[in-house]
Formats: C-alpha cells, structure tokens, sequence
C-alpha cells in the first residue's frame, strides 16, 4: 500500500550484506545505533493551548518525475546516544558557513524573552534559534482561498478535526520573524523571478508561497509539465517550480555491473534539467534529501562506489553510503551555482525537513496522529538520520562556499532544528477527502498509514517562506529590521 494515491514507496530495508544505507546510521557510519525502545507513539489527547512558547533549546537539533514519490523511511535514535546539533558542529569546524539571517561571529542566541511582541533584528539576530508561540490571529489564508493547494497537504479539507496547528507561529531568540507581508515580497522581487527547485517538499513550500500570494493577487498559469511557471501581473515577479529529486544528473543505461533501469546518480554532475535555466533566476530556493532512501546506485567518475538498498557484488564493500552520497550532492549542485558564468543570483538552500514517523517507519507503524501542538523540549525525539543527514548537507555547503567563482550569493535557511518541534504540523492520516479513510489506531493498536513528511497548508511550512521573505529583504535592501 503507497503512503498516498499517487506516489510509489520502495521497500527501504536493508541489503543482507550492506549496513550503511540504513537510516538509523549515527554519525560514525561504522558504529550501529539501536531503534529506540521508547520510540512508541503515545496519542495525546490534550487539545488545550499552552500560554507559553514552545522553547527551543540552543543546542538540540533534532517520486518519477513531476508525480511526487516518497520513498522514505525514519527511525528514532536510541534514548542513550547523544547527538550534538549538526549545525553547531559544522560551524565549530567550518567558521565560512554563511547562515542566513545569523552572524556566525556572534555569540549563541540567549533564550527568548518573555515578551514575544519585541521589535525587529541586526545583523546580529539568529532567526532559527528561538520557539514557537501561539498566534490566535490564525494563518494568512485558508484550504478554501487557495485553489493551487495539493489535497494530500489540504488537511482540513481531509478531515482533520483539530486546527490549531496553523497558528503557531515562530519568534527567533532576539528579534521578531515578520507575517508574510505578500505585497512587500511582490515588490521586492519586482520584475524578477524565484524558482523552487527539489522534490515533493520543495513543491510543498512552493505551493505554500502560491497560497499567501493569491491572497493579494491571482497569477497566470503559464507553465507546462516541465517547469511550473506563475506570473504577477502587477509587478512582473514570476514563481517557478522545477522537479529534480537529487539535485544532480541521473541516467538508467546498463554502466559496468548495474543493469538497465536501476537509477545511477552521477553524483559530480549537477542535473541540466535545472542548470541550464539557472541564468534565468533572480532567487533559487534549493533543497533535496529525502529521495537518498530510494533504490539508487551511485557514481563518482564514471565509477560505481556505493549504493542504495542496491549492491549486488558481495565480495567488495561499497566505499560511500546513501549519507555520503547527499553531502557529495550538495556540494555538487551548490559549487556548480556559485561558479557558473552566467549566474549572479541569490541562492537559499533550505535545509533538511525532518519528519515525525514516531514507533517506526510509514509501513511499519510509525505514527504522528495524535499531534496537536509543538512538542516541548523535554518531548523532543531526536531523529539521528535527520541529524545526520543535515549535517552533511552543512558541510556540502561549506565546501561549495569555498569554491565560489561568481557574483552569486548562497546562504543557509537552516530550518531543521526549529522544524524537529513541529510534530502536529503533518497530514498523519488525513490524506484525502475519503469520507471512509482510517484515522484511528486498530483494535490492535496499529496506526493507519499516515503522512509524517509532508505539511500541512495552512501550517507551519508557511514560516519557511516568512524566511524566504526576510533573507530576500536583506539581500536585496541591504539592511536589517532594527534591534531589540
């Protein structure tokens, strides 16, 4: 059975021989990590508001083409592993990551004020260190006033009986993270043109940024299978989507023992399918992942290296694992940004989005029903892949950073550890309109299929864009809102 209607799940155990694909890897991929035993989902039944914020702790972090596939898998690390935050780490090691919205130099963010109505930020301000605060104001739009919203993230159209999710809204430690002011972006990006470029959750945030548009202006539809394509008319700002599930190029021909049809990812060469129309871009929002948990091979020089839930010769051992193979990517499609000759835009890479499959995996019974506010610090279950894999994404970044040739500009949306407190922001079970869809756990105790990965709209992926919005203010303004 698929996670959803359209999109085809590739069984993610593990080949008998290879323990390096698993998503339960900690960081030294040559040490196991056992699944947690308190990874069991506990249902909460609390639907009442908490009065303060949901803090976030300054050192805890937690699909062919155009038919969006999930092949993905989680697991929850092992209560007794510590797991230091990927981004703390990478910038203890690598001081030219550039994070937008941060001042690496800076010392860390002090927890946030009682007074979640302070002023706005310096350069000084961190925007993803802070917490989560109730917003009875509610979100800048509903399900019924966007018509571009996909129905497997319409949760409230699905069914979902709570909606309080949508209106928590995120306050950084030392400043204030504005609404989505939609007339400001469309003047802002006047006569230019923002593309999305990923997978599934990439369309999840362009979608997103289409619904708090619409709200002042409703664009034209001029695009095509290839390459969605939106146009405001009054200030000429264009909002593309282009499919590409890893970020670099991807051939089915037999190559020296992996047969036709499996899918090699040539992981030095960054996909054309984007590339040729990066010169186009005023602003590139990047972001990719969750497609390293599919049947794969992967190829470095025109030779086979590793794999994933893919290796057949059994007398050699794979040299780089699906883990491995990310952070390569990263640094593979960002370097060839940032020295392309024809490019001088503004690149934001969002960083890895975490799920929330609590007690197991998507067909294994992990969960997130149940969620109906931002977990709190002491209820955080920390994802070692999700951990892992933001990790070597930083890293990929800092490398790409080093090798930058052009006038383009790359900076960090590091959302994951924020987003690792946002449990109650996924669809779950309310997948589709189907009036007799399974919401609730069996006489068994099993949970019905659900989906942990994804957001739901109204929710909290609007905040990404909140992100979008500010980093594009700065850059292009040359300014920051003002300190408190």
């Amino acid at each position: 059975m698929a996670l959803w209607d359209n999109e085809t799940i590739i069984d993610t155990r593990l080949v008998d021989n290879v323990d390096l694909v698993n998503k339960n890897l900690p960081a030294n991929p040559s040490s196991k990590v056992p699944i947690s035993s308190s990874g069991q989902l506990i249902d909460s039944g609390t639907d009442g508001l908490v009065n303060e914020p949901a803090k976030v702790p300054l050192s805890s972090s937690n699909i062919t083409q155009e038919e969006e596939i999930s092949s993905y898998v989680s697991s929850n690390i092992a209560d007794n592993v510590e797991i230091a935050s990927p981004l703390s780490m990478a910038l203890k090691n690598n001081s030219d990551v550039t994070v937008a919205g941060s001042n690496p130099t800076s010392p860390a963010s002090p927890s946030l004020p009682e007074d979640v109505g302070t002023s706005l930020v310096d350069s000084g301000c961190d925007l993803y260190h802070g917490s989560w605060f109730y917003d009875s104001s509610g979100p800048s739009y509903t399900n019924n006033t966007c018509p571009v919203l996909t129905q497997m993230q319409n949760c409230q159209g699905n069914g979902r009986p709570d909606k309080e999710y949508e209106n928590w809204r995120w306050k950084p430690s030392q400043c204030d993270l504005p609404k989505f002011d939609a007339k400001k972006f469309l003047e802002l990006m006047r006569g230019k043109t923002l593309a999305f470029i990923g997978d599934s959750v990439a369309r999840n945030q362009m979608e997103s940024m289409l619904c708090l548009l619409w709200q002042v202006e409703v664009p034209k539809n001029r695009g095509n299978r290839k390459m969605q394509r939106w146009h405001f008319k009054s200030t000429s700002v264009m909002i593309v989507r282009i499919w590409s599930s890893w970020l670099v190029h991807q051939t089915t021909e037999p190559l020296d023992f992996a047969p036709e049809g499996v899918v090699k990812l040539h992981l030095d060469i960054p996909d054309n399918v984007f590339m040729e129309h990066i010169p186009k871009f005023d602003v590139v929002v990047l972001s990719s992942g969750h497609w390293f948990a599919k049947q794969s091979v992967y190829v470095l020089k025109n030779e086979i290296v590793g794999g994933q839930l893919w290796w057949p010769d059994k007398s050699r051992s794979m040299k780089i694992n699906n883990i491995e193979a990310f952070g390569i990517s990263v640094e593979t499609s960002l370097a060839a940004l940032v020295t392309h000759p024809n490019y001088t835009g503004l690149t934001i890479v969002r960083s890895f989005s975490p799920d929330h499959y609590e007690g197991g995996a998507w067909n294994t019974g992990g969960s997130c029903t149940g969620k109906v506010r931002p977990a709190s610090a002491g209820d955080l279950v920390e994802n070692g892949f999700t951990n892992i894999m933001h990790e070597k994404q930083v890293m990929g970044f800092d490398r790409a950073i080093k090798k930058a040739t052009n006038k383009s500009k790359l900076r960090l949306m590091d959302i994951t550890e924020a987003f690792g407190y946002r449990h109650d922001g996924h669809p779950g079970p309310y997948r589709s309109p189907d009036p007799n869809k399974i919401t609730q756990r069996g006489p068994d105790g099993k949970p019905p299929p659900q989906d942990c990965l994804h957001w739901c709209m109204p929710g909290p992926v609007d905040t990404w864009n909140e992100f979008v919005l500010e980093t594009i203010r700065r850059e292009f303004n040359g300014d920051e809102l003002r300190a408190v």
